[in-house]
């Protein structure tokens, strides 16, 4: 417990450049964090928002929690198990599973439910919050994920995803609903992306940051082009790849709350099947529907390809027919 008054020096300042100050053993990110959370209050009324100004004399307390275990414990979530065995597992993931303990999602995740399915058997390369996990896939991002079991299996597909398929057998193609049709039907995004300086929960194409490739494909487009299906090939594996990509090209994905801000008056122009079928869907409308790679130990070439998810079927149909 940390207990003291601001001082006439101090008034309206933020709460928590004033915590950063009186506590430096905390980072400012673990302050903003137990703000966030309810461990702070200011005269006896709990702050939740960091930039509180403070006024002279009020009384802040902070309360930092007992550290937790961070080992994650298996929980009995459904898996929609595509392929496994003694070395891996392949699964299609649901619209918001988070893939592995983070802040603010320390449980109910794919870990989670792969140590209640898989026991003790999980890869422990990647660390206790993310054993056997090779590959992400975003918490509203639907489709197939490939998981290890053993330590080689971990080894030797991370060397292949690693190589992006450029020299190897992995293949990971997605498909994606995004506003307006591209031109031409097949084209390659070449962009380097980066933390967006303003944002940092955001991914930002910049100068300097890493290599991200992604391969454009046309399939298909509903409603005189004010809507197209797209397919995504990977060439690399940053986060938020495919939406800040067909963001940048001036198609973001349909449903994408934080890369298609702009294009939230476009949904008036959707009949009424429609609208109601991306509003019911809730998320970027973007599924891993192919997965490809050889078996670390027999091989094998093993390719996997999954059907769009309910949700995302029913927006398909709700488009009426391509054009």
């Amino acid at each position: 417990m940390q207990d003291f008054v601001v001082g006439a020096d101090e008034a309206r300042e933020r709460i928590d450049r004033l915590l950063a100050r009186h506590v430096p053993s905390l980072s400012r990110s673990r302050l903003k964090a137990l703000i966030e959370a309810g461990h702070v209050t200011l005269s006896g009324r709990t702050m939740t928002d960091a930039g509180q100004r403070v006024n002279q004399g009020d009384q802040v307390r902070l309360a930092v929690p007992e550290p937790e275990d961070p080992t994650p414990l298996g929980e009995a979530i459904p898996l929609t198990v595509v392929f496994e065995d003694d070395e891996l597992i392949v699964i299609d993931k649901p619209a918001g599973l988070v893939v592995h303990p983070a802040a603010g999602h320390w449980t109910g995740t794919l870990v989670n439910a792969l140590i209640a399915h898989c026991g003790a058997s999980l890869s422990g390369i990647g660390g206790i919050r993310r054993p056997g996990i090779v590959h992400r896939l975003d918490k509203d991002t639907t489709g197939l994920m490939v998981v290890a079991k053993t330590d080689r299996a971990h080894v030797a597909l991370s060397r292949q995803f690693a190589d992006h398929g450029r020299s190897g057998p992995l293949e990971r193609a997605y498909v994606a609903l995004v506003w307006g049709r591209p031109k031409p039907d097949h084209f390659t995004v070449d962009e380097p992306l980066d933390r967006d300086p303003r944002n940092r929960e955001r991914i930002a194409v910049r100068k300097g940051g890493r290599e991200a490739i992604t391969h454009v494909g046309v399939e298909t487009a509903f409603l005189d082009g004010l809507v197209a299906e797209v397919s995504c090939r990977l060439e690399t594996g940053r986060t938020h790849q495919i939406r800040v990509h067909m963001a940048h090209r001036g198609h973001p994905l349909l449903g994408d709350e934080t890369y298609a801000k702009g294009f939230k008056t476009k949904t008036s122009k959707l009949p009424d099947a429609a609208r109601l079928a991306l509003e019911a869907l809730g998320r970027q409308a973007l599924h891993a529907a192919v997965l490809g790679f050889e078996h670390p130990t027999t091989g094998k070439v093993l390719h996997f390809e999954s059907l769009l998810p309910a949700d995302m079927q029913h927006l398909v149909d709700a488009l009426g027919a391509p054009v």
